[in-house]
């Protein structure tokens, strides 16, 4: 049961947390000008025991070995052949690396992790029915006494030892600058209480399209970093060896991701919104898939689509939503160009050289 459950307007998302309060744009400036709390729902993971930095360092993508107590980042897991498994908030306290995943992950990244401890010296535990998370734009959301930890996203920069496929000089990304509280539930019920107003998940979910902040969400069974734009956070590129740290490695240097990330704006004429997982065509020819959509605030209704590499930014491209055609225009997150960063000398190809 959620902690907002009595608020006027509650409409719960999935049974979880507010979807919204019946005002969902409204939550929505409240929220992005730092007035709002959100609750997230986030799972909660926690890792203790003396070898737990060293430990998650060797198996996921980012460089944690030495991070400070109270400093924020961002892991990955990844299978063998780069694809993404598990992605996690990671901030630690001094004595506990605490590891935020999407509710629906937590169970699986807990036993995953718990399946590799071996012969070290670390406690893995899924807290997520013990705990609940707070996310404020700006401001702390409560006050640091009430807080058992509290993480704050990176996004807003490229990560050190990260890399940003969007070339842009002004991201949007760079006005993301969410903090998460993790409360205990007598903290969370007080926050209810008070008359701090409250948006739901609807609100946070069209900042994060309009951020191009990658998520889970976003992620299928072929997904690898590149294709999100997720070296901007979560991988450290010259880290040493983990599991699909060659696919990272090899796709930056030499290659280039076969999918690439795009923020569609889309046509809201007929007031029809297309769901996450629907087809996205250029012509008569699928070329990708809607993973977020929402109504911004500010920009309309929005998504973001996972693309074939090849399809031309500045196709036009259409979804089917309820039998009504929905036109979206591209803007592009991560170039056609990504990869390939690698000072190599290009090669005649096979049969260019003219012999005498």
């Amino acid at each position: 049961m959620s902690a907002f459950a009595g608020r006027p307007g509650f409409v719960a998302a999935d049974g979880g947390p507010a979807a919204h309060f019946g005002n969902p744009l409204g939550e929505q400036r409240a929220l992005a000008a730092g007035r709002a709390v959100v609750e997230l729902g986030l799972g909660v993971v926690t890792v203790a025991g003396p070898d737990r930095l060293s430990w998650l360092n060797s198996i996921t993508s980012q460089l944690l070995t030495g991070l400070a107590p109270g400093a924020s980042s961002e892991t990955l897991v990844l299978d063998a052949s780069g694809r993404v498994e598990h992605a996690a908030r990671v901030v630690d306290d001094g004595a506990t690396t605490w590891l935020l995943t999407e509710r629906d992950d937590a169970a699986p990244l807990a036993a995953w992790l718990d399946s590799m401890r071996f012969m070290l010296r670390v406690e893995v535990a899924d807290r997520s029915a013990d705990l609940v998370t707070l996310g404020r734009f700006d401001a702390p959301v409560v006050s640091p006494d009430d807080v058992v930890v509290e993480w704050v996203d990176p996004w807003a920069s490229v990560a050190p030892g990260g890399w940003g496929y969007a070339g842009l000089e002004a991201h949007p990304g760079s006005d993301w600058t969410l903090r998460v509280a993790v409360v205990p539930p007598d903290t969370a019920a007080a926050v209810a209480a008070s008359d701090v107003p409250a948006a739901g998940l609807l609100a946070v979910e069209a900042l994060r399209i309009a951020a191009w902040r990658p998520s889970l969400s976003d992620v299928d069974e072929r997904t690898i970093p590149h294709e999100l734009d997720w070296l901007r956070s979560a991988v450290h590129l010259s880290k040493g060896c983990y599991r699909g740290q060659e696919t990272v490695a090899k796709v930056h240097n030499l290659g280039h991701p076969p999918r690439r990330l795009v923020m569609l704006h889309l046509d809201g004429s007929d007031a029809v919104l297309p769901a996450p997982g629907t087809p996205v065509r250029s012509g008569d020819k699928e070329v990708g898939r809607l993973t977020a959509s929402a109504v911004h605030h500010e920009l309309g209704p929005v998504g973001l689509a996972v693309v074939k590499r090849s399809l031309d930014p500045a196709a036009t491209l259409t979804l089917t939503a309820d039998d009504v055609v929905v036109t979206a225009a591209q803007e592009t997150i991560v170039p056609p160009g990504a990869g390939a960063t690698a000072d190599v000398p290009r090669l005649p190809r096979l049969g260019a050289v003219r012999r005498s």
